[in-house]
């Protein structure tokens, strides 16, 4: 079963159901929807950026973008949005898509958490971290009509307590690999020159979202 929102649907297409087979066995239920979600976040955003993209690739982006943070493709070393990258990758040369088209979905989902940056780039790669940012921090939670904001929850649930609960997930995933968080050096140079300075908190921003849970 799949929800309509003008026009923007899940691709009716082998390789789209595909990988929804794949991701929904591998991942969390609370992962697989929020992929999902964040699939009409990206595509709704891509809609009122008049954006052009192939809503295959953007599909296989978003539904893959958190498969690092599970058993099956967590590696010892690598960054989970990497290993997440990796097997998306994977998954597209098995299904013949481009080198280019490949790359592309690997950027996509090897940048989703670095701010910034793929808002400038391809549409594809801008808009997977802008369904993540809608649907983990609240970003442009203003911009999406209410009516389809609780459409797509009602067919993909956030769950109870979702914000904890992702967070949860993310532990999960890297505690084993803590050197694979190493991040803004930038950060690091504020923090060594200025006693007083703050590092941003992810965690509190997700806590502090509009999202209601």
């Amino acid at each position: 079963m799949s929800l309509t929102l003008n026009g923007i649907c899940v691709p009716d297409s082998a390789m789209a159901r595909q990988a929804t087979e794949l991701v929904r066995d591998t991942e969390s239920e609370l992962l697989f929807h929020h992929s999902s979600r964040v699939y009409y976040w990206a595509a709704l955003a891509g809609r009122q950026r008049k954006l052009a993209y192939d809503p295959e690739l953007l599909y296989v982006g978003c539904l893959f973008h958190d498969m690092g943070l599970t058993h099956d493709h967590c590696s010892c070393d690598k960054r989970f949005e990497v290993d997440g990258a990796d097997a998306a990758a994977e998954f597209l040369r098995e299904h013949g898509v481009s080198r280019q088209d490949i790359d592309r979905v690997w950027t996509a989902i090897a940048l989703h958490t670095t701010p910034g940056i793929p808002e400038y780039m391809h549409p594809l790669i801008a808009l997977v971290t802008a369904g993540v940012e809608m649907d983990v921090l609240g970003i442009n939670y203003q911009g999406y009509d209410s009516a389809l904001r609780e459409q797509v929850v009602a067919m993909h649930p956030r769950g109870e307590n979702f914000k904890e609960a992702i967070i949860q997930a993310f532990y999960d995933g890297i505690r084993h690999k803590p050197d694979s968080t190493f991040g803004n050096v930038k950060a690091d140079v504020l923090a060594d020159k200025e006693p007083s300075f703050v590092r941003g908190n992810f965690c509190s921003l997700i806590r502090r979202s509009m999202w209601p849970a």
